[in-house]
């Protein structure tokens, strides 16, 4: 039910995008776009994916055997399940596939995955507050985002390295929850610290997974840089490296389907002193398929997983 509303709030937003905007002008943009950057752009995929899985090889353990293949598999399957399910489940789904694939425990398993999207979240708003502070204007709401992108940045890396502020931190969420989300939060809190004691044995090995998460972001940045160049258009790498995070974080919100709708509506907001609305929307959809193109890679391997995740469901059963 979640789902089928979240797809209706993002087909209501969408509606009022077109509606506002000149059609003819979005086929224009696409057909008169830059072919060699377009071709770039999209293939940014390919490196993006690339060190994702290299990460994951580095974040577990050394005595599982992880080859990049399989990391990469496993990160194209999770694609595809974000496409479909709410708050980027795709990726907790993600620990069940290493579970059964990797011999290693469910709790340990999600602990990764959890370490993983920290990693990424920290890292987006990390870049997002380096554009926030060198971008030239410095309104009230530019200003305003700053402090929060900062303030969110130094409190997530107090969570992460901290017991016990991660400790308060979840025993206050407990406490505003409500009582059916209490116990996923106790689950989460308790893969956390779990999590927590596994990065913090090795910490060069943690410094290499922060470090690919920061250049890891900042491919993702880099190609929405390389859509904008797409499009015949211009906006400055410092301005680019400001609003895009924003667009991003926009699009995290679980309010639509994937995050279209909300990410497209933030780009034409964000992004209108320097393209035009058409341009802006081409922009939402390019950055949709960052989201999609990687999904359908994903396809073929999310059916190996789950053929193979009943098979041992079935055998455990019989």
């Amino acid at each position: 039910m979640k789902r089928l509303i979240s797809l209706a709030v993002s087909t209501l937003i969408l509606i009022i995008i077109y509606t506002q905007i000149d059609v003819a002008g979005l086929i224009a943009v696409f057909r008169d776009c830059n072919l060699g950057w377009m071709a770039i752009s999209l293939g940014m995929v390919v490196p993006i994916t690339f060190f994702s899985s290299w990460r994951l090889q580095q974040v577990v353990p050394p005595q599982v055997t992880l080859g990049l293949w399989e990391a990469h598999k496993l990160i194209l399957a999770a694609s595809v399940l974000n496409m479909v399910l709410p708050s980027k489940m795709g990726d907790i789904a993600k620990a069940y596939f290493m579970r059964d694939r990797s011999n290693i425990s469910g709790s340990l398993a999600l602990s990764i995955v959890v370490f993983e999207k920290a990693c990424d979240f920290l890292s987006l708003l990390l870049w997002c507050g380096v554009g926030l502070i060198l971008f030239p204007v410095k309104d009230t709401f530019f200003v305003s985002m700053s402090i929060v992108v900062t303030v969110g940045f130094f409190s997530g890396v107090l969570i992460l390295g901290s017991r016990s502020v991660a400790k308060l931190f979840f025993g206050l969420l407990q406490r505003i929850a409500p009582k059916k989300i209490s116990g996923k939060l106790r689950q989460l809190e308790t893969s956390w610290q779990e999590m927590q004691d596994y990065i913090w044995r090795d910490r060069s090995q943690l410094l290499i997974v922060a470090t690919t998460s920061i250049f890891i972001w900042l491919l993702h940045l880099l190609q929405i840089w390389f859509f904008i160049l797409a499009l015949n258009a211009w906006v400055a790498p410092i301005t680019n490296l400001a609003l895009s995070p924003l667009a991003i974080l926009a699009g995290l919100l679980p309010l639509t389907f994937a995050g279209v709708g909300t990410r497209d509506a933030a780009l034409i907001f964000l992004y209108q002193p320097y393209l035009g609305s058409a341009a802006a929307a081409a922009l939402g959809l390019l950055c949709t398929s960052r989201y999609l193109l990687p999904a359908i890679g994903g396809l073929p391997f999310l059916n190996q997983y789950l053929s193979r995740l009943n098979q041992s469901r079935s055998q455990s059963h019989s």
